[in-house]
């Protein structure tokens, strides 16, 4: 029996996705060609792979166990592809890369601009997103790298199937106003002394707004204000510029040199934040290789003016 593995595509990603719907939106299909697709899968194997669950399907018995033969089919279709880009020595194929926001801002966007002149045969696609999002694009090969964070006493998952790396580790400043009572001189700030104070974080159930939070009951042993809440660090430091508040930011995030800014440590922490880069086990494709070097080469720069600011 010959297999296509465009149709075992579809069949993991509705494992992984559980509706027809989704599995339609992720791959711009309308979910009756998805469902058209799949009941010729159905044919093709002769037996029952999907069973109605209310106004959707779920998969049989031999539906998760062709799930789990595709997994391998197309993992090893992907390493084909890999070896076949290595050869010729011209770089080329597709690079699918996503991250949060201020990664994609300071790292991914570079890495690209700078990738274009150099390798002009590669598709460099960039998307912002959440590890959330991305994970389940990654597992499925939509995707190809994802950068995101974790801070200290808050991990990331470490999914089965997926390579996890520390590429970047960088400190936590206290931001406020120049003009802020605390704002005065230029040592660190006692924990006690933020206790009145209103803060700006990031969403709820975001690991920023935990890290914060949890900095402060850990440090200082009470619940802090949290007044604003952006997922863009700019907007976080419009309010710090003009409503009083007080962040708790990665160096990544801030500006330098910039004077409507005054940076501080929390006396007695050593707040960190690390990048983490996501890609699925197995050989590398050339172009992912030169899309990780040349993240690495802006980490470089940014180490660097980070030292010299610091």
């Amino acid at each position: 029996m010959i297999f296509d593995l465009h149709r075992l595509r579809l069949l993991r990603e509705l494992e992984e996705r559980g509706t027809l719907g989704a599995v339609a939106s992720a791959l711009a299909f309308s979910p009756s060609a998805v469902s058209q697709q799949l009941a010729v899968l159905e044919r093709e194997v002769g037996t029952a792979l999907f069973e109605k669950a209310g106004r959707n399907v779920r998969l049989t018995e031999a539906g998760r166990l062709l799930a789990d033969h595709a997994r391998a089919l197309l993992a090893a279709a992907d390493a084909a592809a890999v070896e076949l880009a290595g050869l010729g020595g011209e770089v080329r194929g597709t690079v699918r890369a996503g991250g949060l926001q201020s990664v994609t801002r300071r790292l991914l966007v570079p890495a690209v601009a700078q990738l274009r002149t150099r390798h002009p045969r590669v598709r460099w696609e960039v998307a912002e997103l959440e590890l959330e999002q991305a994970l389940p694009e990654l597992r499925l090969g939509a995707m190809d790298i994802a950068i995101s964070d974790e801070y200290d006493g808050h991990p990331r998952p470490r999914p089965a199937g997926l390579s996890c790396e520390s590429v970047h580790d960088e400190p936590l400043h206290l931001v406020l106003a120049p003009d802020h009572p605390l704002a005065a001189g230029s040592g660190p700030i006692a924990p006690a002394a933020l206790r009145d104070q209103q803060w700006v974080t990031s969403p709820e159930g975001t690991g920023h707004h935990a890290m914060v939070v949890g900095t402060c009951r850990a440090l200082g042993g009470y619940e802090p204000d949290v007044r604003h809440q952006a997922t863009d660090a700019d907007i976080q430091l419009a309010l710090v510029r003009s409503a009083g508040a007080i962040a708790l930011l990665p160096a990544l995030t801030l500006p330098t040199h910039d004077p409507t800014l005054a940076f501080r440590s929390i006396a007695g922490a050593r707040l960190h934040r690390r990048l983490l880069a996501y890609t699925r086990e197995g050989p590398r494709s050339p172009a992912l290789t030169a899309f990780l070097a040349a993240v690495g080469e802006h980490l470089d720069d940014l180490r660097t003016v980070q030292g010299h600011s610091g």
